[in-house]
């Protein structure tokens, strides 16, 4: 059997030529000889026809999508945060604007986030300390303020940084763990979580106007980190033992501001300090005129410090109380 096949292909492989040689005037015989020829190769001559032909096709299609992906990748990089909110689900606002039409450039807080201070609140007010938790609250304060007169003298600008960089801890360490205490019993705060971020915000916007105006030196950085470290760690001890007299310790800490403020005010109306244009956040933060000055920041800061004074001493007085914080309604917006 198998030798009568190898004589068939032999024979074939001899006769095709001078057989197709006769007729090769037709144009059908003539585009049949390569695929004959073709068989040499060990595979039916139309296979590997079409085999070569499918190669081609297939070498066309791919280099037509390789040039279709590289247009699609061209014209998706334009797109490419376009399609990561879509996916999120999270799509960039319009353009924010303020009142008189202008872009609105800032992100770390909005045009509704905005308020114009009551700078007429009580500036003289002061808890006289009573009790003996009063009593280390209103001389730990005290005690503070020595080496802080010594190290800033009268650099108010880097004392204001400083100062403020204390003053933002207490809201955030209290409202934590006011939030916490919510997660473990299952009740609600009386809107104190969020008189206390908001106080704790409040802070940190005046620690971002003071950094227009003096910028720190790498000692007083390093300053603040280790009082940072000592302070946050000492009132959320402090804190968890006697909330009230943690908010009592704030409340003479903002009594502090208010002088320091007061004695800023003077500098600045003297001359012996600049009374240099408003940072542009400040101007914005606090919806003050355009052509407002450093004296005017100074001024609603001022009056920020007593407001966040009211409410630490009313938050100490209700655990003095007897009552928890949630029991009596928090000065939620109270500026």
């Amino acid at each position: 059997m198998m030798s009568s096949r190898m004589a068939g292909s032999i024979l074939l492989r001899h006769a095709a030529p001078r057989l197709f040689a006769a007729t090769a005037t037709s144009p059908s015989v003539a585009a049949a000889r390569p695929l004959l020829a073709a068989g040499d190769a060990g595979l039916p001559a139309v296979m590997v026809r079409l085999m070569s032909t499918a190669s081609e096709a297939n070498k066309e299609a791919a280099k037509g999508q390789g040039e279709a992906g590289k247009k699609e990748a061209a014209k998706g990089e334009g797109a490419k945060e376009v399609v990561i909110n879509s996916y999120w689900g999270i799509e960039q606002s319009n353009k924010l604007v303020r009142e008189d039409g202008t872009e609105w450039k800032w992100t770390c807080f909005r045009p509704w986030e905005t308020y114009t201070a009551d700078t007429s609140i009580d500036l003289t007010k002061h808890h006289e300390p009573k009790t003996m938790l009063d009593k280390i609250a209103y001389w730990t304060v005290k005690s503070l303020r020595f080496p802080t007169d010594i190290f800033f003298q009268r650099r108010y600008g880097c004392r204001a940084m400083m100062l403020e960089t204390v003053a933002a801890v207490p809201g955030m360490v209290g409202g934590m763990l006011l939030h916490l205490r919510s997660l473990r019993r299952f009740e609600q705060s009386g809107g104190w979580i969020r008189t206390l971020l908001e106080e704790a915000e409040n802070e940190r916007m005046h620690l971002m106007t003071f950094m227009e105006v003096a910028q720190p030196r790498w000692y007083e950085r390093a300053l603040v980190l280790a009082v940072q470290v000592v302070f946050f760690n000492a009132y959320f001890l402090g804190y968890l033992v006697s909330p009230k007299l943690a908010h009592r310790v704030v409340g003479y800490l903002e009594e502090e501001a208010i002088h320091s403020y007061t004695e800023y005010l003077r500098d600045l109306e003297s001359g012996k300090i600049a009374n240099v244009t408003a940072p542009a956040i400040a101007i914005d933060y606090w919806r003050l005129p355009a052509n407002a000055t450093l004296k005017d920041v100074v001024t609603v800061v001022r009056a920020d410090e007593a407001h966040h004074r009211d409410v630490n001493h009313f938050a100490s007085d209700i655990h003095y109380q007897g009552m928890q914080l949630k029991e009596s309604p928090a000065p939620i917006g109270y500026h």
